[in-house]
């Protein structure tokens, strides 16, 4: 009755007592496994992926490209044993390990071994094109929506960056206004008390003010 009732043939459901305990099998069975109806669970991701996926965003797309000639040429020739060696003591390889050492775990994730200068590829491992070649093309769309986003990231904080500094030259010239409004500042005059110090010469001193009998 399960596959009748989640095709909606059952005439006469059955009683809560019967479908409660097979609620369960009842929500996986429509798809939902305990998830909200629209949200997918999210696929956990290759070693391979999460290896393709760990390269300097500036540098992505040159290091795949790379890898992706040395996979396509192995797809295209599995028995042929130059593309199944490759020195990293080359100018185009050794430049992009310097520039992306996480390369180094690509080649691994796909079978390659270090062997003294060089990564080698065993005769047991075959490289696909649906696997290997398809997986370095959806890192090529992955670092694409990244550094799309990127630029975005980066207008953003220079929109920001530039509202603030002309918030910060409004307040400068609102504070410029209230001082000019205020007028300048004036000082009243104050009387200074000289005190009694040895210059000072009193009315007493040249006589005026005193008798001359006394």
């Amino acid at each position: 009755w399960l596959k009748q009732f989640v095709t909606r043939d059952l005439k006469t459901p059955p009683p809560p007592s019967v479908w409660r305990p097979c609620r369960p099998l009842l929500l996986a069975a429509m798809g939902y496994a305990g998830y909200a109806p629209g949200n997918k669970v999210a696929e956990s991701q290759s070693p391979l992926q999460q290896a393709l996926q760990s390269l300097p965003l500036e540098k992505a797309q040159e290091i795949l490209e790379l890898l992706e000639k040395l996979t396509r040429n192995v797809v295209r020739n599995p028995g042929e044993e130059k593309f199944r060696r490759v020195k990293l003591t080359g100018a185009k390889m050794s430049a992009a390990i310097a520039e992306a050492p996480t390369m180094v775990n690509i080649l691994r994730e796909m079978g390659w071994v270090e062997e003294e200068d060089c990564v080698v590829l065993p005769p047991s491992v075959r490289l696909a094109h649906e696997v290997h070649v398809v997986g370095i093309i959806d890192a090529k769309d992955y670092y694409k929506k990244e550094a799309e986003n990127e630029r975005r990231r980066q207008l953003r904080a220079s929109k920001e960056g530039d509202r603030e500094k002309d918030q910060l030259l409004k307040q400068m010239e609102l504070d410029r206004k209230e001082k000019e409004a205020e007028g300048p500042v004036t000082h009243g005059s104050v009387a200074k008390n000289l005190g009694d110090g040895p210059n000072v010469m009193r009315a007493g001193d040249i006589g005026i003010g005193k008798s001359s009998g006394g």
